[in-house]
């Protein structure tokens, strides 16, 4: 062990961000265990390297007797007062040796252990800094696709796109740029593996974050959002400053932000409305682009009857039921539509139901007032 030995750790401690004194007390370890098959594997060895010069220093620990039953972990008096001689029985010394083919066995354990500690280390700082960005956003680039999983450079180390992280209709290919939203990272045998997503709703949160800087700062919260990845989101925003839109925040000046983050959704549509604690505007504005001419809500059923005009019944429910089920998942709230004809030919059937029963069965019939009074007999 030398200098130079001592500059390579600090090399390694810099590029790798691994502490030297991880390697330090590894490489002990091992030329601890190493040493083992020159005295014993009982033989209590203790291994110390210089962390200035790289020196190291061997010793062995043996307990002072009168009589030794035991000479890989015991010392006679006599032998250890050829040590010092201020040794007593009971004490405990270190006596400094030096292996026959220590240097051999430095060389390569020091080798081996390195790079296997190097590797463990530099596995753990992954996962370490993986595991504080979840949940967040990162640029990835494409390096493989093996059996539609899609494998990405993150820097360090690489994600893994699974199919159902994908967005539907999405092409990938080797060296495309993307944005991508750390979903999970996990330890495994071969290191740490970072799960990113294409088609969680958090890679939208992330994005608007990133592009609109009323977001970033707290002035405009993001209450909630709905989506179905490479085909449209809902996302609804407040503000609790009455001087700050938050649509057109999010929007921007001629729609400039909101365009960005589409773009990088490949031209996902996306709706924001503004959030309200009112269930009944909530709903309604959640509807949008439809117009909504009213919002009955069923509390204890968490259900909403909504009534929208004839011509806004198809854009309400829009394609294959796609804008009602965000809104409703958007909102929390089970919402069914009807659209006002629909509405008046319910209101028709029941007047009609109740023009029939005018005459109830008891012989009974209303008065002019609207009253129920008894008919008269005769």
């Amino acid at each position: 062990m030398n200098k130079d030995f001592i500059d390579a750790i600090l090399v390694i401690e810099k590029e790798r961000k691994i502490s030297k004194e991880i390697l330090f007390e590894a490489i002990e370890q091992a030329l601890k265990s190493a040493l083992k098959k020159d005295f014993g594997d009982r033989a209590n060895v203790v291994v110390r390297m210089d962390r200035e010069t790289g020196d190291v220093s061997v010793y062995l620990i043996k307990t002072v007797v009168d009589q030794v039953d035991n000479p890989d972990l015991e010392i006679s008096l006599e032998d250890a007062r050829q040590i010092n001689d201020k040794y007593e029985i009971g004490d405990t010394i270190e006596h400094e040796v030096v292996p026959k083919s220590f240097g051999r066995i430095a060389a390569q354990t020091a080798k081996q252990v390195v790079m296997q500690r190097i590797r463990e280390a530099e596995r753990g700082v992954i996962f370490n800094e993986f595991v504080e960005k979840e949940d967040e956003v990162l640029t990835a680039f494409v390096q493989r696709i093996e059996k539609r999983n899609v494998f990405v450079e993150l820097g360090r180390t690489e994600g893994i796109l699974p199919p159902t992280e994908q967005m539907p209709g999405e092409h990938y290919n080797v060296n495309d740029r993307l944005k991508v939203y750390i979903v999970e990272v996990r330890k495994t045998t071969k290191g740490p593996q970072v799960l990113v997503s294409r088609s969680h709703p958090g890679l939208v949160k992330r994005l608007f974050e990133l592009e609109v800087p009323e977001v970033q700062n707290g002035l405009v919260q993001i209450k909630s959002i709905a989506r179905e990845a490479g085909s449209r989101t809902k996302i609804s925003v407040y503000s609790a400053d009455t001087q700050i839109d938050p649509i057109g925040a999010c929007v921007g000046q001629k729609g400039i932000r909101v365009a960005r983050i589409s773009a990088e959704l490949k031209e996902e549509k996306i709706d924001i409305i503004k959030w309200s604690d009112d269930p009944i505007t909530y709903i309604a504005n959640a509807l949008s682009p439809a117009h909504v001419m009213m919002v009955r809500v069923i509390e204890e059923e968490k259900a909403a009857q909504v009534v929208v005009p004839d011509n806004q019944l198809s854009l309400a429910i829009g394609k294959e039921g796609q804008n009602v089920r965000l809104a409703a998942r958007l909102t929390g709230w089970k919402i069914d539509i009807k659209s006002r004809s629909q509405i008046e030919e319910s209101l028709e059937s029941i007047l009609d139901d109740a023009s029939e029963a005018e005459y109830a069965d008891n012989g009974s019939q209303l008065d002019e007032t609207g009253s129920w009074s008894e008919e008269d007999e005769n």
